[in-house]
């Protein structure tokens, strides 16, 4: 396996990683400055509650999904390219599980390379064909790989408590007497969530196209890969629909998100397919040309 990099797709990763980190750090500052000790009670909890959050993350995911872990008995073939693949990535092989959905889907979740979990739905395995379901499966090993799981995890921490202070901030309030430097930290708090919650999903755009990298990586075959998610891409317009909606808080694992409308494209966790097959198209030109 040659494991590609693309300087500038790592480049934009940083970056924004940076820009989080530095938006943290005010944060905390402000929370520091106009805060009591109730507030530091609640980053106590919400520290508590995302470490729950990270080490379970396999768990709740697989069970938001109604998927079920499937043994080599009962799924041979699946067992056996996902067996083939994790060698060829030079991965544990995940567990691996799926669900009974008419969404063609797929998501990886666990806290590390030894504790990971491959999910793909009835409806994926119905959708491709075997070299497409590869790409697929390669794409979420990549993911694994990359330990997208915890980078997003604690990307989006600070995220998670700055929406907490914004909604609950008022209970820190105290008798009423003095009440402005928590108003300015439920301001604050508002505007750290904002700015996070873009950064945080230009971060797993970003990761996005890194794992579709490595999905080329693991198969040798970008073009298995483009032709899936057009497959997948085209099969969404025929599901129905309050199937995608029992589905939609998941988007962040899919490999292709569930939208809605103009903002859900603004906030996506996904680049567009059209560009994500563009970048795939790259790489296979690469290939030929090496």
């Amino acid at each position: 396996m040659n494991w590609s990099k693309d300087r500038g797709l790592q480049g934009r990763m940083v970056l924004t990683g940076f820009l989080l980190f530095a938006l943290y750090i005010v944060f905390i500052g402000f929370l520091v400055a106009f805060t009591n000790a109730g507030m530091i009670t609640v980053i106590i909890m919400m520290g508590a509650f995302s470490f729950v959050q990270y080490y379970f993350s396999d768990k709740m995911a697989l069970y938001s999904m109604g998927a079920n872990v499937v043994d080599e008995s009962e799924a041979p073939e699946l067992h056996r390219t996902v067996e083939r693949l994790s060698q060829q990535a030079d991965l544990p092989k995940p567990q691996i599980a799926i669900a009974d959905s008419q969404v063609p889907n797929a998501f990886a979740t666990g806290r590390n390379q030894k504790n990971a979990t491959v999910a793909v739905t009835s409806g994926l395995m119905r959708t491709l064909n075997q070299q497409e379901l590869e790409g697929v499966i390669a794409h979420e090993l990549a993911h694994i790989k990359n330990r997208d799981v915890m980078v997003m995890t604690i990307a989006s921490f600070l995220s998670t408590l700055a929406f907490i202070v914004v909604r609950w901030g008022w209970l820190f309030s105290g008798d009423g007497r003095n009440q402005a430097p928590v108003y300015v930290a439920i301001l604050a708090s508002l505007v750290v969530w904002v700015i996070s919650f873009f950064l945080i999903r230009a971060l797993s755009r970003y990761r996005e196209y890194s794992a579709d990298r490595g999905a080329a990586s693991i198969t040798g075959n970008p073009a298995a890969l483009a032709s899936a998610l057009m497959s997948i891409s085209g099969r969404m317009d025929k599901v129905p629909k309050e199937d995608l909606r029992d589905q939609a808080e998941m988007n962040a694992f899919f490999i292709i998100p569930i939208r809605s409308g103009f903002i859900g494209k603004l906030a996506s966790t996904h680049p567009s397919t059209e560009k994500r097959i563009e970048k795939l198209r790259e790489l296979e030109r690469e290939q030929a040309q090496s």
